[in-house]
C-alpha cells in the first residue's frame, strides 16, 4: 500500500511529535560556498552574514542534544568543508551518541588540498557517519578529482539532483564513472522545490523513475508521510531515487489520544544559532519540544523485489 502524503503544517502551533530518537537536526554552517547551483534555496541566506556564529550554533547543538541525545545531525550550507577549523569546532560539540552526516562538494583550492580533506576525515572517522558528495550530471560546481572519493576515511555517497531537462543519454556514463570507485553509492534526487503531496508517490508520470527503471534493476520502494525512496541495483552498485516534500512539519490528529500534533521530521539550526521547526522560517518552541511525544518512525518498505531481498538501508549513508 502506498502512503498518501500529508499536507504541510499551518502556522498554528500544536504539541510536537516526532520519531523515536528525535527529528533530524540540520545545521547550516556560518560561512558561504562559491557555487551557484540553480536549485539551491539557501544561497540567498548567505548574502548578509551578519550575526552568523559557530559559537551560537554550538549552543543550539547542545540544546538539541539535551532533548534528543540520539538524533541525527546533518551539516549543510553554504559549504561545510570550506572552513575545516570551524567545522571541526562544531563537530566537537556533538557527542558520539549521534550520527553525523555532511553535505559537501569536497572543495579543493590553493588554500585547501586533497590531503587536508583526507586528514580531516581520518581525524574524524569515529564521528562522521557519512559524507554526501554533490556530483551533478550538469556541471554547476568546480569538482575535485574523483580519486579523492576513494581515499576518504569515512563512508560516502554521491548525491545528484536530476534537474529539469537533465541529459538522459549521460545517465549510463555517469553511473559507470562512479561504479569504478569502491564503496560508491548514488542517490538521485528529485527537485524538492517541485515536490507536492500529489506527485510524491506518483509513478505513472515520473520521467526520472521511468528512465532509471530502463537502465537499472528496480529492487523496491520505501517511504513515509514526508519522503520516499525508489531503490535500484546497477551492476552491484546501490542506487536510490529520493523524493521529499519541501517542508518538514505535518499536522495530524492522533486517533488514539484525540490530540492534533505538529509532527516534525527536520529541525534546523540556522547560521546565527536560531532553531527552526521548518524550512519556511518557522521558529521552534524549544521548551515545547522538551515535552515532545515520540512515535515509531513511519519509514518502511512499501514494495520489495522478492528475488533478492537486500537488507533495508544497507549503507551507512542510506538514512538521510
Amino acid at each position: 500500500m502506498i502512503h498518501e502524503a500529508a499536507e504541510p503544517a499551518v502556522h498554528v502551533r500544536h504539541p510536537y511529535k516526532t520519531r523515536e530518537g528525535g527529528a533530524t537536526v540540520t545545521v547550516f554552517v556560518p560561512y558561504n560556498c562559491r557555487n551557484h547551483c540553480p536549485f539551491c534555496i539557501n544561497k540567498e541566506e548567505y548574502s548578509d552574514m551578519t550575526g552568523f556564529s559557530a559559537e551560537k550554533i554550538c549552543e543550539s547543538i547542545a540544546r538539541m542534544d539535551a532533548i534528543t541525545p540520539y538524533c541525527d545531525f546533518v551539516f549543510t550550507g553554504g559549504e561545510p568543508f570550506a572552513d575545516l577549523d570551524s567545522l571541526q569546532h562544531m563537530l566537537d560539540c556533538i557527542p558520539r551518541t549521534h550520527k553525523v552526516y555532511i553535505n559537501t562538494t569536497l572543495p579543493v583550492s590553493e588554500f585547501q588540498t586533497e590531503d587536508d580533506i583526507i586528514a580531516f576525515t581520518q581525524r574524524n572517522k569515529d564521528k562522521i557517519t557519512c559524507i554526501n558528495v554533490s556530483r551533478h550530471m550538469q556541471h554547476y560546481v568546480v569538482e575535485s578529482n574523483d580519486e579523492l572519493l576513494g581515499r576518504l576515511a569515512v563512508p560516502f555517497r554521491i548525491n545528484c539532483v536530476l534537474y529539469k531537462n537533465y541529459p538522459v543519454r549521460d545517465l549510463i556514463p555517469y553511473l559507470e564513472r562512479f561504479h569504478a570507485i569502491p564503496g560508491a553509492s548514488i542517490q538521485f534526487r528529485f527537485d524538492y522545490t517541485e515536490t507536492t503531496p500529489e506527485n510524491l508517490y506518483d509513478e505513472k508520470n515520473d520521467k526520472i523513475l521511468h528512465d532509471l527503471k530502463y537502465i537499472a534493476r528496480y529492487t523496491g520502494l520505501d517511504g513515509c508521510r514526508m519522503r520516499c525512496g525508489f531503490h535500484f541495483d546497477y551492476k552491484g552498485m546501490e542506487l536510490t531515487y529520493h523524493k521529499t516534500l519541501p517542508y518538514s512539519t505535518i499536522v495530524e490528529r492522533d486517533e488514539k489520544d484525540g490530540v492534533t500534533y505538529d509532527i516534525l521530521y527536520d529541525i534546523l539550526i540556522k547560521q546565527n544559532g536560531d532553531i527552526h521547526s521548518d524550512w519556511d522560517g518557522t521558529m521552534m518552541d524549544v521548551d515545547a519540544y522538551r515535552r515532545v511525544v515520540f512515535e515509531p518512525y513511519d519509514l518502511k518498505w512499501l514494495y520489495r523485489e522478492e528475488r533478492r531481498r537486500a537488507p533495508f538501508l544497507k549503507s551507512a549513508c542510506a538514512a538521510i
